[in-house]
């Protein structure tokens, strides 16, 4: 299946931003890696590198939640559920070489204090990673106002576990967050 040049700008985009961040990507540098024309990178964005990159957030964020959500359907189990997107997350991050971290995290850090529509498209793909583990709470019995905190330590400990794998060059900080976010979760009286 063909894949349309907006398309490839934007998945290519992606990619860049996940192993280099926002600063380190340069439009010129986009065109090339998604066999595109920088004049088509223009037609397709025309607000430039901040569009193209607001594009390949929400690209990323939307890659991320069918991951989430794939890892959090595998076990019926919340607190499995957890820690086996803790493992999956561990897994695709070593066969990446260490370099495919989560798809905002750079991006998100590169633009903190700002309001840029960069900032706006992470935060709302944090909010929307929370949403899906909130989902997942409440289909099994916990109360909406316990388990929306519950739901922003969980991705708050797995965005830290996963920065803190890279670096370590190890899938150990985020199965070692995947277990005790489980037993946080299995330490709620859910009847």
């Amino acid at each position: 299946m063909q894949t349309s040049t907006r398309d490839r700008i934007v998945v290519a985009a992606a990619r860049l931003l996940q192993r280099q961040g926002y600063v380190g990507t340069g439009i010129k540098q986009i065109a090339k890696e998604a066999q595109a024309t920088l004049g088509s990178v223009y037609h397709f964005f025309p607000g430039g590198k901040e569009a193209v990159a607001v594009a390949a957030i929400k690209h990323g964020d939307q890659e991320f939640a069918t991951l989430l959500r794939k890892a959090l359907d595998s076990e019926e189990d919340p607190a499995e559920a957890v820690e086996a997107c803790a493992r999956q997350l561990a897994t695709e991050l070593r066969e990446s070489g260490w370099i495919d971290g989560c798809p905002v995290t750079a991006a998100a850090l590169e633009t903190l204090g700002t309001d840029s529509e960069i900032q706006q498209a992470c935060a709302e793909a944090l909010r929307s990673w929370e949403g899906l583990v909130l989902d997942k709470l409440l289909r099994h019995g916990f109360e909406a106002e316990g388990g929306r905190e519950l739901a922003t330590t969980i991705i708050s400990a797995l965005e830290g576990a996963e920065v803190t794998a890279q670096v370590n060059r190890s899938e150990e900080p985020l199965r070692a967050a995947g277990r005790q976010l489980a037993r946080l979760v299995r330490s709620y009286d859910v009847r």
